[in-house]
C-alpha cells in the first residue's frame, strides 16, 4: 500500500524540500508499484517526479534495492529515460528526484501509430551496451523452473519491463520510465518478455510473432533458444499464479501461456 506524502518522517521531507523549495502541490501517481511514495510535486521551479521506499530494520528492502538500480543506471540511459535530479536517503527511506514528463501511455493496440515509436525505441535500446552497474542475469528468474536456462543469458541491456504505462508518448518523443529490474541477458529476451504486452493490447499470437520479426535479435536467435524462453516464462507465470491471485497475475499467467501454446503447441 502506497504511503501518502504527509506521511514521511519530517527528517525526509525537508531533505526532499532543500532540493526542491516550497511545495504548492503533491500528485500521487495513479500506477506503479515498486516505491511506497511516487508522486508528482508542483515545486516554484516545476515540477518533479518523486519515488520514495522505506527501508526495512536492519536492511534495504526490495522497493529500496529497486531504487538504488534505477539510480545507478539513470546516468547511462538518459537517451531513453528522465534524468534523475537528486537523491535523498534520510530517516530510514530512500528518495529519487526524477525530471517531470508530461506524456502520455503508449498505445499498443494492432495498427497503432505507436507501435512504430516502439521499435524505433527497441532498435535504439538493443544498440546500447550494458554498464557495469547493471549486474541482474535474467535468466536467473527462470531457474526454478528450467533445467538449463544458460541460453537465455548474455550481455545485452535489457529494461525487462516494456509494458505501455513504462513507455511515456511526450511531443512525439518517446521516454522508459521504471529501470527497477533492468538487466543483462540475450537480446531476443526482450522481445519475448514485451509479447504478453502486445497480446494484451488485442494483437494474436501471429501478429505479435510478425512484430517482433522486425528485429535482429529475434530472427537471428536459436529457435530452440526461443522455444526454451517461450516455456520457462510461461511455466514461471503459472507457478506464480497458483500462489498469488491478483488478477493481474492472473491475467499475465493466461497471456504468457497463450503464447507457449502457439509457439510449442502446449501450455504449462
Amino acid at each position: 500500500m502506497r504511503t501518502d506524502w504527509s506521511e514521511l518522517p519530517t527528517q525526509v521531507r525537508d531533505g526532499i524540500l532543500a532540493e526542491t523549495g516550497p511545495i504548492s502541490r503533491v500528485e500521487p501517481a495513479p500506477t506503479g508499484n515498486h516505491a511506497d511514495v511516487a508522486s508528482t510535486l508542483h515545486a516554484l521551479d516545476g515540477r518533479v517526479f518523486v519515488k520514495a521506499a522505506r527501508k526495512l530494520a536492519d536492511r534495504d528492502g526490495p522497493e529500496v534495492m529497486s531504487l538504488r538500480r534505477e539510480a545507478a543506471i539513470n546516468p547511462f540511459v538518459t537517451e531513453f529515460t528522465p534524468r534523475l535530479h537528486w537523491t535523498v536517503e534520510a530517516g530510514e527511506w530512500l528518495a529519487l528526484g526524477f525530471e517531470h514528463i508530461t506524456g502520455r501511455a503508449a498505445d499498443f493496440t494492432p495498427g497503432s501509430a505507436d507501435l512504430e515509436i516502439l521499435a524505433k525505441t527497441v532498435h535504439a535500446l538493443q544498440t546500447t551496451s550494458c554498464p557495469d552497474v547493471v549486474r541482474m542475469a535474467v535468466e536467473r528468474r527462470w531457474t526454478s523452473v528450467g533445467d538449463d536456462v544458460t541460453p537465455l543469458a548474455g550481455g545485452a541491456l535489457l529494461h525487462t519491463d516494456l509494458n505501455e504505462d513504462n513507455f511515456l508518448i511526450a511531443d512525439g518523443h518517446a521516454y522508459l520510465v521504471d529501470w527497477a529490474f533492468a538487466a543483462r541477458g540475450a537480446p531476443f529476451v526482450e522481445l519475448g518478455l514485451l509479447i504478453p504486452w502486445l497480446l494484451k493490447a488485442g494483437h494474436t499470437p501471429e501478429q505479435a510473432d510478425a512484430w517482433v520479426t522486425r528485429f535482429g535479435s529475434w530472427t537471428d536467435a536459436d529457435p530452440a533458444h526461443i522455444d526454451l524462453f517461450s516455456k520457462v516464462f510461461a511455466a514461471k507465470w503459472w507457478a506464480n499464479g497458483q500462489t498469488n491471485t491478483a488478477d493481474w497475475v492472473r491475467l499475465h499467467a493466461d497471456l504468457t501461456g497463450r503464447w507457449a501454446e502457439y509457439r510449442l503447441g502446449s501450455r504449462p
